[in-house]
């Protein structure tokens, strides 16, 4: 008796398996969001992925700190991601390998176009902020020394810069420096360390120049200068989101949802958003759902 009841729940099952199959149920979309291996990049992808789940009611799979730029952007390309966010400038020279930049306008086309073309990626607009590479100093030695530009900085000897291991391999980096600042005095190679390790480098007198970003949240801090990029070095650096188009074409209303997030976050925000995790030690989903409050 046993069996047979067995058996008939098993022969239910299949019934209503294959009852629902027939009438068009499918799992939800599934969507995986990723990022570089960043405070900001972490922040970005975890409110894209909260935005996707608020709007569309789906569940996001995160992916979040897989590693650098080249990482990331081979994620997107093989599918092992469906979106992450991106820097243009970076896009522009360190994943199309343009050997000088353009006006943003300029390059948005390019990289857009290319994308679309070359890798079936679609290039989002503007969050709304750049985060641009900075040189940044001891507040006391910019006064000191009476240094607030890059130029200023080139005619004074003994620096010993810090920065992050893809400010030293980009091309938008550490060349692009080089290029702008030929006669930069060094007293010794470049100190490759951790981003997290720059800052207190800094303070300790380790090095006596880091390469930071605009919006790191140690920029504000008093003791701190950004130096002028005077002979801009650097190249626009707005961030947008990039996403397959495979992904877009099979969830309704994804593209929408990530563009509603266009021209909303602006770089005090950020700021704020990267010292609110890596000051007030808060985590990334924790403030990009506060962040998102503001967004109708």
């Amino acid at each position: 008796m046993v069996r047979v009841r067995a058996n008939r729940f098993r022969a239910l099952g299949a019934v209503l398996g294959l009852s629902m199959a027939a009438a068009g149920c499918s799992p939800k979309p599934h969507i995986i969001v990723g990022s570089k291996n960043t405070t900001e990049s972490a922040i970005l992808g975890e409110i894209a992925a909260q935005q996707i789940e608020r709007r569309l009611g789906l569940h996001v799979e995160r992916r979040l700190k897989l590693g650098g730029t080249l990482m990331a952007y081979q994620a997107v390309r093989e599918a092992q991601i469906d979106v992450y966010p991106e820097y243009l400038g970076t896009a522009y020279m360190a994943l199309l390998h343009h050997a000088s930049f353009e006006p943003a306008d300029a390059m948005t086309n390019e990289v857009r176009s290319e994308l679309a073309t070359l890798q079936q990626l679609r290039w989002m607009e503007t969050l709304g902020f750049e985060n641009r590479f900075a040189m940044v100093v001891l507040k006391e030695k910019a006064a000191t020394e009476h240094v607030e530009t890059m130029s200023e900085a080139m005619k004074q000897p003994g620096w010993k810069l810090g920065c992050g291991f893809e400010f030293l391999e980009r091309p938008d980096g550490f060349r692009a420096f080089l290029a702008a600042y030929p006669d930069m005095q060094f007293t010794a190679g470049p100190v490759s360390m951790e981003l997290a390790a720059l800052y207190p480098a800094l303070r300790k007198g380790e090095v006596n120049l880091v390469s930071g970003s605009t919006t790191d949240a140690s920029i504000s801090d008093p003791d701190f200068a950004v130096l002028k990029d005077d002979k801009n070095a650097f190249p626009p650096n707005p961030a947008s989101y990039v996403a397959r188009f495979d992904t877009l074409r099979r969830v309704p209303g994804l593209e929408m949802a990530l563009e509603a997030l266009s021209g909303k976050i602006g770089g005090d925000a950020m700021r704020k958003m990267n010292t609110d995790v890596d000051v007030r030690h808060r985590t990334p989903a924790e403030v990009a759902a506060e962040f998102l409050k503001t967004i109708p």
